[in-house]
């Protein structure tokens, strides 16, 4: 699945910016801090969310999926011995613990990750209750790292699904869902001394949109100030603002297009609608 990208501007502290109140318009600031967050959100590896929203339609995995064998034994499934840490020989299920952690049912499907939020998840055509702990309201599914949406009101989701059939009528499941990361203080001044710096050349300042990133060197009068190439800057991933900068070697010090993905034939990924 292609990654989504940016739909709304990250969080932003414009109180450092020393701004005069006629600097820029509304419209004007809204834009460049929506520009700030999208090469941040670029030169950071593309993890820090939240994303547009994207609907899957997952498949949930099998009872034996990870067995290397087809055959099945009564309702419950084969039976795996291991030895466990006081030397003695047991019995594992494999249909009885589908979580390494929880010897209980556990009904669960992957989702690619990181989940920022979960929109909303339709099943047959009717939305499930969301939880809302603000509210003290459990609904009916929760998300466990790394991206797995179990269900929590004793159902289980659908083995299959009508893949012929229009997301929200009877016979599907879909989830729609946001990913990356959470913002945290760090990321937010970040955004905000790039936006800022964006706001003041648009004000006929010499930094900002308005600067001219083709001088390194200046002479006048017997004065010499060199400044870095901005070249070198930008082909290095990095701004050449302090605290974006900071923020970059900090998240992302290998400077990473994307996000590292481990794949597996045996896994099966959401299917996602592109068209129409």
């Amino acid at each position: 699945m292609t990654k989504p990208g940016q739909c709304d501007p990250w969080e932003v502290d414009l109180s450092c910016c020393d701004l005069p109140e006629d600097a820029a318009s509304e419209e004007t600031t809204d834009r460049w801090v929506r520009v700030a967050s999208i090469i941040l959100w670029g030169l950071s590896g593309r993890r820090w969310g939240p994303s547009c929203p994207v609907t899957v339609r997952p498949c949930r995995r099998s009872c034996l999926d990870p067995y290397p064998y087809t055959v099945r034994w009564g309702t419950v499934g084969p039976w795996v011995p291991y030895i466990g840490l006081d030397g003695a020989w047991r019995n594992a299920s494999v249909c009885g613990c589908r979580s390494d952690c929880s010897c209980s049912e556990l009904c669960e499907v992957s989702l690619p990750g990181p989940v920022y939020d979960i929109q909303s998840v339709d099943v047959d055509g009717e939305t499930l209750p969301a939880p809302d702990p603000a509210n003290d309201v459990i609904g009916s599914y929760r998300v466990d790292a790394p991206g797995l949406l179990v269900r929590t009101d004793g159902e289980c989701w659908p083995d299959c699904q009508d893949m012929a059939a229009p997301p929200g009528t009877p016979g599907t499941f879909t989830v729609t869902y946001r990913t990356g990361l959470p913002l945290d203080a760090a990321a937010i001044a970040a955004v905000s001394e790039l936006a800022c710096h964006f706001i003041k050349g648009c004000g006929g300042s010499s930094c900002g949109c308005k600067s001219n990133r083709n001088v390194t060197r200046v002479t006048r009068q017997g004065f010499d100030m060199e400044m870095a190439d901005p070249t070198v800057i930008y082909s290095e991933g990095r701004t050449g603002l302090p605290l974006a900068d900071a923020w970059l070697a900090t998240v992302n010090p290998h400077r990473l297009a994307s996000p590292s993905r481990a794949y597996s034939p045996d896994y099966r990924r959401p299917r996602v609608t592109t068209w129409p």
